[in-house]
């Protein structure tokens, strides 16, 4: 996978001075218009994030592999919520991602992981939402100190990144021997043996 990463004017010197930037929201654009929205973004100085990824699409007389995006109909921009008209007006966008009207941010880390999953080019693809599983990090390579959920598919082991607000995941193929438990699941999996373990109580 792909994917196109804009930058504002100023985003990259806030990253370096270390500056706290404004969050990460998801915006529903029209199908089709996904790239379109993302450039008139990076043209008003807005920090926009669209991935994508490589698919097969079969033509009249041929099959060809293109670049489609990971999340149809979405991407993510940085702006100040307080001051979204802008954001609202750009052609394309339909809304702000969010609860009653109210833009929700999208998790730093969520949209980190899937920067960092496009940034190395592994081919991947979407995949159902998943919230529960083994959570995993990787703990060397390309993905070194991301986290997911692992699962097994087709004999394969997978490494499955989700996008929370949006309900949607994408996964990639990883060997299990770079990954190791979260603390998080590893004491998910003391509770459960604790209670498995719980001596029965006999009432009488």
């Amino acid at each position: 996978m792909r994917a196109i990463l804009t930058t504002g004017c100023d985003a990259e010197a806030t990253r370096q001075t270390g500056v706290s930037q404004h969050p990460w929201f998801a915006l529903q654009v029209r199908t089709r218009h996904e790239a379109g929205v993302a450039n008139y973004l990076l043209g008003q100085g807005y920090e926009s994030f669209l991935p994508l990824y490589k698919c097969r699409k079969r033509w009249s007389d041929r099959i060809k592999e293109v670049q489609t995006p990971l999340f149809p109909g979405y991407l993510f921009c940085r702006f100040d919520a307080q001051d979204r008209l802008p954001i609202m007006k750009t052609p394309g966008v339909m809304q702000i991602v969010g609860v009653n009207r109210v833009p929700v941010a999208v998790d730093e880390s969520e949209i980190s992981a899937i920067q960092t999953l496009a940034g190395t080019g592994l081919p991947n693809q979407p995949w159902p939402f998943l919230q529960v599983g083994e959570r995993v990090r990787i703990e060397s390579g390309s993905l070194c100190g991301i986290e997911g959920i692992l699962m097994d598919f087709k004999g394969s082991h997978r490494l499955v990144l989700s996008i929370t607000l949006l309900q949607r995941s994408v996964s990639v193929e990883i060997d299990c021997a770079f990954v190791a438990a979260t603390s998080l699941s590893r004491q998910s999996r003391m509770e459960k043996t604790l209670v498995m373990c719980k001596p029965a109580q006999i009432v009488v």
